[in-house]
């Protein structure tokens, strides 16, 4: 990515609570291939795909679009924070291998409702001196765009930030907040649907666990998205004719992700003593 980059923001709010990891060196690919979920080494230079960083048990620890920018740089958008946490729990497995971790916070990220002018699917644009993104679908187009911090950019817009996260939700892109890390396999958050993970590269974190469950079909619990009330929070109970039956796992306003089992019985959902609806997830976000 060029360093001297503009952004021009016109119709393109910043994401304020997105942060960004970048990863450089010879050995970038491969040291991100060896901890994430994804088939980073098979991944096309200047193209991007869904990720995720997972515990020794399978559970994951973040959920986030991994680009390939170039040769030797790896950029990871994470859309929940966390960048500095992620990096230095990182750093303790890089060893001796050529590569360097940075948090961005040169770099901002800004998306709209709009189709992309460039990217289209997986691939990235250098659209002017920005990177665009193409993270929608026809359903409900979206874009994505990366550049340098510009001096004056300090405003925020809440309600942008809480559409563009409900958006997230309605495509079954988990938002994990900090409670609900650790806790859910790629599978229960519904990766497969982004082709956020793989089976048949080789060993990372995680991999035992998630290849086991593919290939036995062990699999009893899926996402599933809810029309709730305001006030929800993550890891609230989803129950059903008086009995626990799942968890919420993200939430944005009054749509929440829930982890519930791929058989139900017939009968209405609640969350907090008040009826929850299932709603159907787009598609179109895998990559």
């Amino acid at each position: 990515m060029p360093d001297n980059l503009a952004l021009d923001f016109i119709g393109f709010p910043r994401l304020a609570g997105h942060a960004l990891l970048s990863l450089r060196g010879p050995e970038a690919a491969v040291f991100a291939h060896a901890q994430f979920s994804s088939d980073v080494t098979a991944l096309p230079l200047r193209h991007w795909q869904w990720s995720a960083w997972l515990n020794a048990k399978g559970r994951t620890l973040a959920v986030f679009q991994l680009l390939r920018v170039d040769q030797e740089h790896v950029l990871l958008v994470l859309a929940d924070g966390d960048a500095d946490a992620i990096a230095s729990q990182l750093q303790r497995f890089v060893f001796r291998r050529k590569v360097t971790l940075e948090v961005r916070t040169d770099l901002v990220v800004a998306g709209s409702f709009t189709a992309p002018e460039a990217a289209s699917g997986a691939a990235i644009a250098l659209e002017g001196d920005a990177l665009e993104l193409d993270v929608g679908s026809d359903a409900l187009p979206r874009t994505l765009k990366i550049a340098p911090m510009p001096a004056d950019s300090t405003a925020t817009d809440s309600a942008f930030e809480l559409a563009w996260r409900q958006s997230d939700l309605r495509y079954g892109v988990p938002r994990l907040a900090a409670d609900q890390r650790e806790q859910w396999t790629p599978q229960q958050l519904g990766l497969d649907r982004l082709n956020g993970y793989s089976v048949k590269k080789g060993c990372y974190p995680g991999q035992e666990i998630v290849a086991r469950t593919h290939f036995l079909g062990k699999a009893k619990r899926a996402l599933q998205l809810l029309r709730v009330a305001d006030g929800v929070e993550s890891g609230a109970k989803v129950q059903q004719n008086g009995a626990d039956i799942g968890t919420v796992a993200s939430v944005a306003g009054d749509l929440a992700l829930a982890v519930l089992p791929l058989e139900m019985p017939e009968g209405a959902l609640s969350v907090n003593s008040m009826e929850a609806h299932p709603v159907p997830l787009l598609e179109g976000l895998a990559r």
